[in-house]
């Protein structure tokens, strides 16, 4: 009897520890595992599938008399706007022009692919000629004036800063002082801005991306911080462009939330009464003497460049 009541505790013992595991991992670890290839983990983008001068390519293929040669200018950018500037070389450049090793662009290559912050460094030290991000940030100005290059930046569409939440959260809408008071840790739980009774948990994103960027001047000054338990066991708010949660990293499980009252929506944006809606541009270096940079920047914002930008899940500067 006593060895039968020994072996029932040691039993009930690894029972609760395996499901203690199984909690541990439903409610923490499960949070965490990322389920992407590891190209996008580590470019945030399938850059592979977005190659332009190839037929089964994500990009849009727009046909024009525009066709560059001689020095053709180095271009490079932000994820979220690969595939458009991708369409951009495939509409005027040889095809010639570009060489991907099946990890990356190569040396010689006149596309790259650095991401908003490897963007930025590279325009001021020379090895891109035309860039397409958001603004930059303070550093990267600080950056440039450092090595005393002037930056040009040309509007060339209009892009939608949202912010997403899972699809189960019933939150739809947020006021803007709502989300700046998560992201300051002023509410820490969603009940209190029309939510559930839920921990919050206000994800950021790394330092010198075009998203972080963006979301600093949002707070406007205000510090942000983000809640040990609310990462445990919490419901997560995020942001990103609109095109990055719909198009390029699109996934089913989250939710675009309205502001203000206002929807990220195509026409929304376009018609300018969602508030979180801006430029996103050409950057060049104001010095920099290629005699292609023009050419290309007039057909960015022709017809035809509007159009890719369009095609591309973007909101053109004028309607086509």
């Amino acid at each position: 009897m006593k060895i039968s009541k020994q072996l029932c505790i040691i039993i009930s013992m690894i029972l609760a520890m395996i499901l203690f595991d199984i909690s541990i991992f439903n409610i923490v670890t499960k949070r965490y595992i990322d389920n992407r290839s590891s190209e996008m983990k580590n470019r945030s983008i399938e850059v592979s599938e977005y190659l332009p001068f190839t037929e089964k390519s994500g990009i849009c293929h727009i046909d024009t008399d525009v066709k560059l040669s001689g020095d053709l200018p180095v271009i490079d950018g932000a994820a979220a706007l690969y595939p458009m500037f991708s369409a951009f070389v495939d509409a005027t450049y040889p095809k010639d022009s570009v060489s991907f090793d099946g990890t990356d662009f190569t040396t010689d290559s006149s596309l790259q692919f650095r991401n908003t912050r490897g963007a930025y460094q590279a325009v001021v030290d020379g090895s891109a000629d035309i860039i397409f991000c958001a603004q930059p940030s303070e550093e990267q100005l600080a950056y440039a004036s450092e090595n005393g290059v002037e930056l040009t930046l040309v509007p060339i569409g209009y892009e939608a800063f949202v912010f997403i939440v899972g699809k189960d959260n019933p939150v739809e809408n947020l006021t803007i002082e709502q989300v700046q008071g998560l992201y300051t840790g002023k509410y820490t739980n969603w009940s209190e801005v029309g939510g559930d009774n839920r921990l919050v948990d206000a994800v950021q994103r790394n330092i010198g991306s075009g998203s972080q960027t963006t979301m600093l001047s949002f707070m406007n000054g205000q510090k942000m911080k983000r809640s040990f338990f609310g990462a445990l066991t919490g419901r997560a708010i995020g942001f990103s462009f609109r095109y990055y949660v719909t198009g390029l990293n699109g996934n089913s499980d989250v939710k675009m939330l309205a502001l203000d009252g206002v929807y990220p929506s195509e026409e929304n944006i376009a018609n300018g009464t969602y508030p979180l809606a801006d430029s996103f541009y050409a950057v060049y270096n104001s010095s920099n003497t290629n005699p292609n940079i023009p050419i290309l920047i007039d057909f960015i914002l022709s017809e035809e460049g509007q159009a890719i930008v369009k095609q591309s899940g973007y909101t053109p500067l004028v309607s086509n």
